[in-house]
């Protein structure tokens, strides 16, 4: 009896300190209102909205040849956009008659009141198909007797402990930086429900400095222990990072000019290259920036990276997926489908065990050797991950460079390389006349 009256009392706690969102297909009032009635408090509507501001549907976003210049940054392509902002505030003005007209029928005056009154949905029992002879909805439309005693959508806030994380420690003592631009630096524990750790500092510089952030390692704090999800994500110019530990998933999410340097604690005896250190899509929509890892990365390294260099050993399935700028060398074995939807910027790959051609994905990319320029620029980026992280893997590699130089593999798209080539024979052609 006791327990089981305080499991009713915990449980009504917390589903009222929650919003239930529900999306998918929605595009009517109805669509809404038989959401609301299911326990739905916030409804997306993306692909409808999407419609009316003229999308065709090609299901090809990802190519960059949206032909009506919505998932697009091609300039020509993006010209053939027809949308109106007026057409998207029409379609939600008549979408929330609908639902109040539904409502009115229902006999509700309030969201609030509908919210998970599956009393007033019933199956439409009049369908005569075969597919549906055998569906039974009642468990879904089942409404407890406790329904009206027990909370059926927000009532109260979230108990957050937002004043208390890490990023306020950060912006106290990177007073100096924020103010007059002073360098500083700082050292903190983290653990893995640190998430999100360094966007409310990158804000603060933003909010002051804008896109320009602060010079190169203007602020740098050192970090201790395993960091949760999208560790440094959106950190901006300024802000260095480095972890002497490990990472959970999307580290760098968004990284926007910043720098983070991971690697494993000094104490440790097992070999990092052979260890992950950072979880799956790191570097997720990163714009600009530069990390480097030591040790492994999870899968979709790199995934619609734009421009953040990033020096790793070794990675995942899908790496540099839909990647549309930037570099990547990957110092040690990469899973397969690399280079899925690359667009842009390019990788180097270490292929010591002639491993990288079964797990590459040649849709849009080439594997092509390095000229000059390319061992020059690789072998700086190598020296700097060395010289971050002392990564044993990098010290060997730059030791025996004219043989291991060998072993590298670039990975280049195609249309990416032919509109570079484009560019050359232009100021080529410019410096001639």
């Amino acid at each position: 009896g006791l327990a089981e009256t305080h499991q009713t009392l915990v449980i009504n706690d917390l589903r009222s300190r929650i919003t239930v969102q529900a999306d998918g297909q929605l595009r009517t009032g109805r669509d809404v209102a038989i959401a609301a009635l299911l326990g739905a408090e916030e409804w997306g509507v993306a692909t409808a909205a999407l419609i009316v501001e003229g999308c065709i549907m090609m299901r090809k976003c990802h190519l960059n040849t949206c032909p009506v210049g919505i998932a697009t940054q091609n300039k020509d392509l993006r010209a053939l956009f027809s949308g109106d902002p007026d057409h998207v505030v029409n379609f939600f003005n008549h979408l929330a008659e609908d639902l109040r007209e539904n409502m009115a029928e229902l006999g509700f005056r309030s969201i609030n009141e509908m919210i998970g009154r599956t009393d007033v949905l019933k199956m439409d029992e009049n369908l005569n198909h075969w597919k549906l002879s055998n569906i039974d909805l009642s468990a879904l439309l089942y409404r407890p007797s406790q329904s009206d005693t027990v909370g059926v959508y927000k009532t109260q806030e979230q108990a957050h402990e937002i004043d208390d994380i890490l990023d306020r420690k950060f912006i106290e003592q990177a007073q100096p930086a924020l103010k007059n631009g002073e360098a500083v630096k700082m050292e903190f524990n983290i653990i893995n429900i640190d998430r999100s750790v360094g966007a409310m500092l990158s804000n603060e510089i933003s909010k002051i400095y804008g896109s320009a952030g602060l010079p190169e390692d203007t602020i740098h704090i050192k970090l201790n222990g395993s960091c949760g999800q999208s560790f440094s994500v959106f950190s901006t110019k300024g802000v260095t990072f480095e972890v002497e530990g490990e990472a959970n998933d999307y580290f760098g999410k968004g990284l926007s000019g910043g720098s983070i340097v991971i690697y494993p604690p000094k104490v440790s005896t097992f070999k990092a290259e052979e260890n992950t250190i950072v979880g799956n899509v790191a570097f997720y929509g990163a714009t600009s920036g530069k990390s480097f890892i030591n040790g492994m990365a999870g899968e979709r390294f790199c995934v619609r990276n734009s421009g953040v260099t990033a020096v790793v050993e070794g990675i995942g399935d899908h790496g540099c997926e839909y990647m549309t700028g930037g570099r990547v060398v990957v110092l040690g074995e990469t899973g397969r489908n690399f280079g899925a939807g690359m667009s842009g910027g390019y990788a180097f790959i270490w292929d010591v065990n002639k491993t990288f051609r079964a797990n590459f994905n040649p849709e849009l990319s080439d594997i092509d050797p390095l000229n000059a320029a390319d061992k020059e620029e690789l072998k700086g980026l190598i020296q700097e991950h060395f010289d971050n992280t002392s990564s044993t893997v990098a010290e060997g590699i730059l030791k025996n460079w004219n043989t291991e130089v060998k072993s590298f593999k670039k990975v280049m798209p195609r249309d990416f390389k032919r509109v570079l080539l484009e560019k050359a024979a232009k100021v080529a052609k410019a410096v001639v006349a």
